[in-house]
């Protein structure tokens, strides 16, 4: 199933006197890079939900957030001396910098200073931290189902945008072909007019060499080939469109291509319905790139 860098799911739970609230958020991303903010304290939670969403997809920038709650949790928050110590000494030199420059910050109160992060860690005292990490475990099943449900709706979406796309590129590059026989009418009449031209100013010109270079400049504005490759990269999408393997860096690639054939035959038009065609082919795959970047 195709799936979009792009998703987006939550979920809630509760087990013993815990409650929790998870969060999964991703975007686009070069490779995979995944972000989990879960209790440290809970052994071997983060590097399981990690193994799992590696597993479960392969492309984006992926943020978890657990939130974990318990009944009585004042009870459970111990003061983290090293980061007070550390905050406090922030809060010195930040206020020592603003004095040297003539600014007057608003004191700090011990109510804003202990719901800095870090100041006060909320610990599971000695308990077995086995229990709860079964549950989230379990949990996590469903919000990690919803997250990649997501992501293949929205790949799904992307699939039939993609294929209109090649659709239409396919149709541009067989509308170009059709120009092939107006294009070198028009060519033939405007260079017999310029040879016209150039041999009333040339005496002495030779024949043999001025044909010489009317061929070369033939050779070098035919487009067989750029149409050729158009062709061969519209099946090469096709195919990688037809797959259930994450295909977005190949399709990455391939948009560059195409357009690096749609320049060309940009640049050998030298026929205004080809230009149009050209500019209309750099258009759509310009819309495919962007759309590509989301496909993981």
């Amino acid at each position: 199933m195709r799936q979009s860098m792009t998703g987006f799911a939550s979920g809630q739970g509760s087990a013993g006197r815990y409650r929790w609230t998870w969060e999964i958020r991703s975007v686009n991303a070069r490779g995979l890079d995944l972000r989990l903010r879960v209790p440290d304290w809970i052994e071997g939670l983060e590097a399981a939900l990690r193994a799992r969403l590696g597993k479960a997809v392969s492309r984006g920038n992926i943020s978890l957030n657990l939130r974990l709650q318990a009944e009585d949790e004042a009870a459970l928050q111990v003061l983290n001396s090293a980061q007070l110590d550390a905050t406090l000494s922030a809060l010195a030199e930040v206020e020592a910098r603003a004095m040297d420059r003539g600014i007057t910050l608003a004191p700090a109160t011990a109510t804003g200073i202990l719901g800095l992060r870090g100041v006060l860690d909320s610990k599971s005292g000695d308990e077995d931290s086995a229990e709860i990490r079964a549950a989230l475990e379990a949990d996590f099943t469903n919000v990690l189902k919803s997250f990649c449900a997501m992501r293949e709706a929205e790949g799904e979406a992307l699939q039939a945008v993609l294929s209109d796309q090649v659709d239409q590129i396919e149709a541009l590059t067989a509308e170009a072909a059709a120009l092939v026989d107006a294009r070198r009418e028009d060519m033939s009449t405007r260079m017999k007019a310029a040879l016209a031209r150039v041999m009333e100013n040339a005496d002495g010109a030779e024949p043999d060499r001025v044909s010489q270079e009317l061929a070369m400049i033939a050779v070098k504005a035919d487009i067989t080939e750029e149409l050729d490759r158009l062709r061969s990269h519209v099946s090469a999408a096709r195919d990688l469109l037809a797959t259930d393997s994450p295909v977005g860096r190949k399709l990455d690639f391939l948009t560059q291509e195409f357009n690096r054939e749609a320049n060309t035959l940009g640049s050998k038009a030298q026929f205004q319905p080809l230009t149009r065609v050209a500019l209309d082919l750099k258009t759509v795959i310009d819309q495919m790139r962007e759309q590509v970047q989301n496909v993981e």
